[in-house]
């Protein structure tokens, strides 16, 4: 039985701290009603004996501290997934925003899944074409496989997406192929470019969209690669298709982890990132490849932006920078 309680004894920034909990996991869903009756969402941070550090959704605006009531779901968060996902765009959340239907769900998933076992993967092949000359012919795309792209202040990599979103194919093959976007960040300008774009061609019908905008919330552009890629994983591995995702930017992902962990103030690393920066990384990036005894398969390209390169100094400049044609 799901448990309510008023007990929220400290509110800071987009955080609330609630006292006297039990049972309560890392990153499960909550429930916030305002006294106005208003209900927000938010997400389990930190656990400690018997306070709990929550993340608020929509802001804290309206919370008054004796009369806010919070209720743990007993669950993380989940997202309805259907065949019918294809030619819809969401939020970074999974919610629809193409004044289309609620998605009708062939089953609910939890998007916070696992990486790949290193001795289940089947190893890469297949070239996937996306017409741009420069990978194609310099650092060919294969079914499986993670390919970064590393962007500079005032290069189109936001075209270079679109682009890749609306070509990618695997040559000589009839198996189903789609792609599935997840950018984070972006403004309302670019998100109508990449609907726009892919409508214009009819690449959207292929597509799955999931579009976090710069004025969303920090915790849900957190959650908006680990949504994409619980689609792609029901597309891939129990409907059998070869799915390319595509995540930009990833530098605006970064640094959403940054905010979120100077409110919870943890000890920071260079230039500001937790500590577990590349450690978060790698459980985003280790859930695309094939699987043994499994026809479909998940290619990933995250793109980031040089700036966060710079700022970390873990990685060195490209020698190629990938220009649209």
């Amino acid at each position: 039985m799901l448990k309510e309680y008023q007990t929220v004894v400290n509110v800071q920034g987009p955080l609330l701290l609630v006292e006297g909990v039990s049972g309560v996991k890392f990153q499960e869903l909550v429930e916030i009603e305002l006294p106005s009756g208003k209900k927000d969402k938010g997400q389990v941070l930190e656990v400690e004996n018997d306070k709990a550090l929550v993340q608020v959704f929509e802001g804290t605006t309206g919370i008054d501290i004796p009369q806010t009531k919070i209720k743990f779901l007993g669950k993380g968060i989940e997202i309805p997934l259907s065949m019918d996902m294809l030619g819809r765009v969401f939020n970074g959340l999974g919610r629809p925003i193409d004044k289309g239907a609620e998605i009708i769900a062939d089953k609910m998933a939890d998007i916070n899944g696992a990486p790949i076992n290193p001795y289940a993967r089947s190893y890469p092949n297949e070239f996937i074409q996306t017409g741009l000359s420069a990978i194609d012919g310099l650092n060919t795309l294969v079914r499986g496989q993670k390919l970064p792209i590393f962007s500079g202040s005032g290069l189109p990599h936001n075209r270079l997406a679109a682009q890749i979103a609306r070509q990618a194919t695997v040559l000589g093959k009839k198996e189903a192929f789609a792609v599935v976007f997840g950018a984070m960040g972006i403004t309302f300008e670019e998100a109508q470019f990449f609907v726009n774009d892919l409508k214009k061609t009819g690449a959207i019908e292929r597509a799955v969209l999931f579009l976090n905008l710069a004025n969303d919330p920090a915790i849900e552009r957190i959650a908006t690669p680990r949504v994409a890629l619980t689609t792609a994983e029901y597309l891939a591995f129990e409907k059998d298709m070869h799915v390319l995702v595509i995540l930009t930017d990833m530098t605006n992902y970064c640094e959403a982890l940054r905010e979120i962990s100077a409110a919870r103030k943890e000890i920071p690393g260079r230039r500001g990132y937790p500590g577990y920066l590349y450690t978060d990384l790698s459980t985003i990036y280790e859930r695309a490849g094939r699987i043994k005894d499994k026809k479909g398969s998940i290619t990933m390209i995250p793109i980031l932006s040089l700036r966060m390169i710079k700022r970390t100094r873990y990685l060195t400049l490209p020698d190629i920078l990938l220009k649209v044609r």
